[in-house]
C-alpha cells in the first residue's frame, strides 16, 4: 500500500475531497422488467434481484436477456455505470451494486438505480461494500417487510474522491484480494460437488428399502406467524423460513432469532428431533430446505415453515431432503407463481426411504464428516476462506478511509 500513500502523498497533501453521489453523478431509476419479460438471448439485462444472488463487484456478462423491442423501451445502463439494487428483505443487501463493464448498454429492472458517473466504476463498487457506506446508507433506509432506500436518500450520500490515479490503484489491488478470495472460493465449490456425489451415492439405497410417504411415517404441521417487529434479544427462540436458506444448515442447536415471551400461546413449536421445512421461496429448488432442530428445548417456528415430527434420524432425514431424488419427488408439488410453495398435503405425499435406524446413523456419521469439511468455519478450507474474506474487507475500508480536505 505504500504506492498508494505515495500516491496521497503527491496529489492530495491536503486531503481527499468528499462529494455526494449527487453532485458527481446521476441517478436514475430502471424500469420496465419482470422475470416473465426474460429472453433465451437478445438484449442484456440486469434484474435487481439478481444484484443479490448473481453478481459481484462488476460484470461484463449478463445473466438475463430481454427482446429488443422491450428494451428499446427500458432505461439502460451504459458501460461505466453502477446499477445499485434499492429493495431487499433486509437492511445490509439494501444498496448492493455492480459495476456494468460490458461492451454495450444493459437494460435495467425497477426497483435498481442507474448510477452514471466520471469516477472508476470499481471503485464506486468497492466504495458500496465498505462500511462507511452502510453506515451513510442505514439513515435513508425505509419500509417494513420490503427495506428500500430512495434516488435522494442515494443521492446524499458522500464519497471520497481522490484523483482517478488512486482509484485505479486501489481497484489493483483490491481485485488482487479479490482473485485469491475467488481461489479459495472455487476449491472449496469443487468440494462441495464431490460431498454432493458421495451423499447421493450413500442415499442411493436397495430397492428393498421402503419409501414410505411423509405424511404416514410421522406428523407435519405448519408454523404460526410472527414478523421482524415481534424480535428482541432474548426471549422464545424462534426460526423464520427465510432463516433456513441464510443461517442454518443441516442441523442446528441454537437460534439466531428471538420473539417476545407473551407470543408463547399463539405460537407453534418444533420439538428437538423435529425436522423444520421451508414451505416458500424464490425458486422450486429452494423450496423444501430443511433443517433438523437438535435444541434442547422447543423452538417456534413461521408459518412459512413446517415441523415433520417422526422417529427416524432427524439428520438422515434432512441429508435426505438434499439429494436429487427427493428433488424430484417434490416438484410436482410446488406451486410455481411468484413466490414458489409447497403445499403441505403435497409434502405429506413425498416418499423418503426408511431404512433401519443403525444404517441411517451410519449415513449420517459419514455425512457428518463430509459437511464438516465443506461447511464447518472452523477447520480446513472454510476457515481459510472465512479468514481471507476477513482480511479482505479489513484491506478494503482501510484502502478506502482518508483524511478529507479543509
Amino acid at each position: 500500500m505504500s504506492r498508494i500513500d505515495d500516491l496521497l502523498r503527491r496529489h492530495c497533501p491536503n486531503g481527499v475531497e468528499f462529494q455526494t453521489l449527487g453532485d458527481i453523478g446521476d441517478l436514475v431509476r430502471g424500469n420496465g422488467i419482470q422475470k416473465s419479460d426474460f429472453t433465451p438471448e437478445g438484449v442484456g439485462c440486469i434484474h435487481y434481484g439478481q444484484i443479490h444472488t448473481h453478481y459481484g463487484t462488476s460484470a461484463t456478462e449478463t445473466k438475463s436477456f430481454v427482446s429488443p423491442e422491450l428494451a428499446a423501451r427500458t432505461r439502460r445502463a451504459l458501460p461505466g455505470d453502477l446499477v445499485i439494487a434499492t429493495t431487499s428483505e433486509d437492511d445490509a443487501a439494501v444498496g448492493k451494486a455492480v459495476a456494468w463493464l460490458g461492451a454495450a448498454p444493459v437494460a435495467v429492472s425497477t426497483d435498481a438505480f442507474i448510477f452514471r458517473h466520471t469516477l472508476d466504476p470499481k471503485y464506486v463498487s468497492y466504495f458500496f461494500q465498505t462500511a462507511d457506506f452502510r453506515a451513510q446508507k442505514q439513515r435513508h433506509v425505509t419500509g417494513t417487510k420490503v427495506r428500500r432506500i430512495g434516488g435522494s436518500g442515494l443521492a446524499q450520500i458522500r464519497i471520497p474522491t481522490p484523483p482517478l490515479e488512486v482509484q485505479h490503484e486501489i481497484v489493483r489491488v483490491l481485485d488482487l484480494f479479490e482473485s485469491l478470495e475467488a481461489e479459495l472460493e472455487a476449491e472449496l465449490e469443487a468440494r462441495r460437488r464431490q460431498y454432493a456425489h458421495y451423499r447421493a451415492l450413500l442415499m442411493r439405497l436397495p430397492d428393498d428399502v421402503p419409501r414410505v410417504p411423509m405424511g404416514k411415517i410421522g406428523e407435519i404441521f405448519r408454523g404460526r406467524r410472527f414478523t421482524k417487529q415481534d424480535y428482541v434479544p432474548e426471549g422464545i427462540g424462534a426460526i423464520h423460513y427465510g432463516e433456513l436458506y441464510t443461517q442454518y444448515g443441516v442441523a442446528a442447536s441454537h437460534v439466531v432469532t428471538h420473539v417476545r415471551a407473551e407470543m408463547a400461546a399463539g405460537l407453534r413449536f418444533a420439538q428437538p428431533g423435529d425436522v423444520i421445512i421451508a414451505e416458500v421461496g424464490e425458486t422450486v429448488e429452494d423450496v423444501g430446505k430443511a433443517t433438523a432442530w437438535l435444541g434442547d428445548t422447543p423452538v417456534a417456528i413461521h408459518d412459512g415453515c413446517y415441523g415433520f415430527r417422526h422417529s427416524m434420524n432427524p439428520k438422515f432425514v434432512a441429508y435426505y431432503m438434499q439429494t436429487a431424488e427427493f428433488q424430484a419427488e417434490k416438484n410436482p408439488h410446488v406451486a410455481r407463481a411468484k413466490v414458489k410453495r409447497l403445499s403441505l398435503s403435497g409434502l405429506m405425499q413425498v416418499r423418503i426411504p426408511v431404512p433401519s435406524l443403525p444404517v441411517q446413523d451410519g449415513i449420517v456419521a459419514v455425512l457428518d464428516d463430509f459437511d464438516e469439511l465443506v461447511n464447518d468455519l472452523s477447520i480446513g478450507l472454510p476457515a481459510e476462506l472465512l479468514a481471507r474474506r476477513k482480511q479482505y474487507e479489513y484491506y478494503r475500508d482501510r484502502l478506502l478511509t482518508f483524511e478529507e480536505a479543509a
